[in-house]
């Protein structure tokens, strides 16, 4: 019996062994990490910017747009007045390519220069100037279905009351009813802006046509001008050209007569 013990015992640590040895020749295999997760080269996102060093660098968008801000050419757009967030997100597209209608291939060489800080603080000083205005068309329409209207009127009723028939929103609810825009969402300024430019903008939201990779706040506006006719479009813009808001010294003697 106990030479059966030694033995049953001896057989039990070869089983064991055995079992240990081929362990160690099975190959386990080991599950595959996670795919490598790849990301472009960005540059350090911007602070708020910097109203002195933007007014330093702003010499170099003087030539089309002003030194304030105001330009004198109507095809260049008015940034004085505009928001800081909407003027470096623009900035970023034609950087990024994803602007590339109207005046972009003379934009985008200068925008290729600059940071994304500087663009924050170029925005932040033209935030600061005063925007100008035009003059909005008061020509009398001689026919058509807005015959014997003022031309800017046109533009006037739809930026103020849109047209709910059609499906048309007031420009004011996104715009604000002086036209000073929502600088939360980045909507922009339109008050005083040049009614050459704005008309081109919303010709160019009508056609619907982008290639910004986030493309929501254009789709927007894409989606009100696609039901703009041409006489809206030209009225609409000469209505923002004109429009401006009052200041005190302006009001103050409307007031005192009642008005």
């Amino acid at each position: 019996m106990r030479h059966a013990r030694v033995l049953g015992l001896v057989g039990f640590a070869a089983l064991a062994a055995a079992a240990v040895a081929f362990a160690q020749a099975t190959v386990t295999p080991v599950p595959d990490n996670a795919p490598v997760q790849t990301a472009p080269l960005v540059e350090k996102p911007a602070t708020w910017g910097d109203v002195k060093a933007g007014a330093a660098k702003a010499g170099t968008c003087a030539a089309c747009h002003g030194l304030d801000g105001n330009p004198t050419d109507p095809q260049y757009p008015r940034l004085a007045g505009q928001s800081e967030r909407y003027i470096a997100h623009q900035i970023a597209l034609f950087k990024n390519g994803e602007r590339t209608t109207g005046m972009a291939a003379v934009m985008k060489p200068f925008a290729d220069t600059l940071t994304a800080q500087d663009a924050r603080d170029l925005g932040a000083y033209f935030a600061t100037q005063k925007a100008g205005a035009g003059v909005a068309d008061d020509t009398v329409i001689a026919s058509g279905a807005n015959k014997d209207k003022k031309f800017f009127e046109v533009g006037q009723q739809l930026f103020h009351s849109g047209d709910k028939a059609r499906g048309i929103p007031a420009c004011m609810a996104c715009h604000g009813p002086a036209g000073a825009g929502n600088p939360g969402p980045a909507y922009p300024a339109v008050a005083g802006q040049q009614a050459a430019y704005a008309q081109r903008r919303l010709e160019e939201y009508r056609a619907g046509t982008t290639t910004q990779k986030d493309a929501h706040l254009f789709n927007v506006m894409a989606a009100v001008a696609s039901k703009l006719t041409d006489e809206e479009i030209g009225s609409l813009a000469s209505y923002l050209q004109g429009l401006h808001p009052r200041t005190d010294e302006a009001a103050a003697p409307a007031a005192a007569a009642g008005h």
